[in-house]
């Protein structure tokens, strides 16, 4: 009986140029791994191929040069100290995601903990053409939100207690997109929310604590950035809870099973059947 090579690919075996030697690509979600994992990985590369990992572009693991004989051992190996396989093909893929607020003092939102809330849900689920989920903490934009099927960028909505503000214009320098100014020589700051971007910039600069600001979540669809080009369109309003989040996210790969032809991607699918069909299904109209 030959080798299934199609059952390797889906398992995270990618065929290499040489002869029975694959590269086992493995999960990482939103770009964390613990130091017990990374110890894994490198016993993995040195026991069955060629002691060598590979960082992907997307904030993968993977091992070159696994021999074909290898491949279940290795993957075994793995698993029992934590480390699983990763997904090839028309399916839902790892996630990445930018540090976040945890870490991040530009960060608005909780990256790393939204990455894998949104792994658990849809992780390896099967699609007509690969599906790419990417969240980014803040407008810096550093996992370009707009560069995957369906991206998360944090923003947030801020307030400000004008019994606080001490007129210091500090905020005022801060924004970058002109939304802020003071009422007069010793203020308090006042915001023009047609120009705020909800970058959370005053949030973070104001000395007094005046401003003070909730998480919330942007979302692109239909990014691509491959064979074509395509950056994803902001098709609803900032969203406030998470809850919100899974019920656009839901609906948007529900559109993609439902209308994409077999191995046509995302973008693809909208072009064809419409965005104001799409922006009609996330917002929940008519669905």
């Amino acid at each position: 009986m030959g080798t299934d090579y199609k059952a390797l690919k889906n398992g995270g075996f990618m065929r290499q140029r040489q002869k029975d030697k694959f590269s086992f690509r493995l999960k990482v979600v939103g770009g964390n791994i613990t130091s017990d994992q990374a110890r894994a990985m490198a016993e993995a590369a040195d026991r069955y191929a060629a002691g060598r990992l590979h960082l992907t572009s997307r904030q993968g693991v993977e091992i070159p040069f696994v021999d074909l004989k290898d491949t279940e051992e290795c993957r075994a190996f793995l698993a029992g100290r934590g480390v699983d396989a990763s997904v090839c093909g028309p399916r839902v893929r790892t996630v990445t995601a930018c540090q976040g607020d945890e870490i991040c003092p530009s960060a608005c939102i909780d990256s790393s903990g939204l990455a894998r809330e949104i792994s658990e849900r849809y992780f390896g689920r099967g699609l007509p053409h690969k599906f790419k989920f990417g969240v980014t903490g803040c407008v810096n934009n550093c996992l370009k939100a707009e560069e995957n099927d369906l991206g998360v960028k944090g923003g947030m909505f801020v307030e400000l207690d004008a019994g606080a503000c001490t007129g210091c214009g500090i905020c005022v320098h801060a924004c970058r997109d002109g939304a802020l100014a003071l009422a007069g020589e010793d203020g308090p700051a006042v915001i023009d929310r047609s120009k705020c971007n909800n970058c959370g910039r005053c949030v973070h600069a104001c000395p007094a604590d005046a401003w003070s600001g909730r998480p919330g979540y942007r979302l692109f669809f239909g990014g691509t950035f491959g064979n074509r080009i395509g950056l994803g369109r902001d098709l609803m309003p900032l969203l406030a809870d998470t809850a919100d989040l899974f019920a656009a996210a839901d609906r948007a790969v529900d559109f993609f099973a439902e209308h994409a032809k077999p191995g046509e991607r995302f973008r693809a699918a909208i072009d064809r059947t419409g965005w104001e069909a799409l922006r009609k299904r996330v917002n929940g109209v008519g669905s």
